[in-house]
């Protein structure tokens, strides 16, 4: 779990929502630009991802995803974002090497990419629209473009899960355009995380993993993918994945960093 850690002054004007969508709630700051043509992209981003929870939610028999799923209808009478998203599942499941699935079961199931992906999209569809400074939090996990202030970078609180209102560690976005951090854990949601092998709860020692990457996409399917794996070969292919670092905890209160996590922290 992650979320911004408020700026101290001197902040642009700031434009706030919280939305309800999708089983969790996202949650917005926004800051500079003309006001109208961002509250009017705000707004849009918004709608946007109720209808993402329309088109992908699995618990609707009628959407897009859960037809495709019961061999009803074919991609290609899908909306354009059905493609897109399978696309970017099948390039996270090669890059896993499987221990990230766009199924559940055997059942087309692409829950693990969406939230992300749709995050990610409403934070830069903002952002296009003339915002200085853009956080997206979707369920903790967080896409930051921008600034939320001239000279200060965003910051981001990713939480203890052994200890309940700790911090873990702060993540800055200092020195960069754009920022992504994302946990996969049992403290929020239980055992949520399924091992695409064997279609049941990952067997893991980690509690949390938390990605920290350019893009919320990604950054949440290697969450995922880490925490199925384990601490020892998630953190080696971690490593081995380009701007890409990691704070591992596990069940034993052990803490695994990547080796360039450090320069992302304060």
């Amino acid at each position: 779990m992650a979320e911004p850690v408020a700026a101290s002054h001197e902040a642009p004007a700031a434009v706030r929502h919280a939305e309800e969508v999708m089983g969790t709630v996202f949650s917005f700051d926004v800051r500079g630009g003309e006001p109208g043509a961002v509250r009017a992209a705000l707004d849009e981003a918004v709608a946007g991802l109720h209808r993402v929870n329309e088109v992908f939610s699995t618990y609707r028999e009628d959407s897009q995803v859960s037809r495709l799923a019961r061999g009803e209808i074919d991609v290609g009478d899908c909306d354009p974002e059905v493609a897109e998203v399978l696309e970017l599942a099948a390039e996270a499941e090669r890059v896993s090497d499987g221990w990230f699935s766009p199924r559940y079961r055997g059942r087309l199931d692409p829950t693990g990419i969406v939230k992300g992906w749709a995050a990610e999209r409403a934070a830069r569809a903002i952002a296009a629209a003339g915002a200085s400074g853009v956080s997206v939090n979707g369920g903790g996990d967080v896409q930051l473009l921008g600034t939320p202030e001239p000279h200060r970078p965003w910051r981001v609180g990713v939480s203890d899960p052994l200890r309940p209102g700790g911090l873990a560690a702060v993540v800055s976005a200092a020195g960069v355009s754009e920022l992504a951090v994302a946990t996969s854990g049992t403290a929020e949601r239980g055992a949520h995380i399924v091992d695409p092998r064997t279609g049941r709860s990952a067997v893991t020692d980690l509690v949390a993993v938390t990605v920290v990457a350019p893009r919320l996409t990604w950054a949440d399917c290697w969450a995922t993918a880490a925490f199925a794996m384990g601490s020892r070969q998630g953190l080696r292919w971690l490593e081995s994945l380009p701007d890409v670092e990691a704070l591992l905890i596990t069940a034993g209160d052990e803490v695994r960093c990547t080796g360039g996590l450090a320069a992302r922290l304060g």
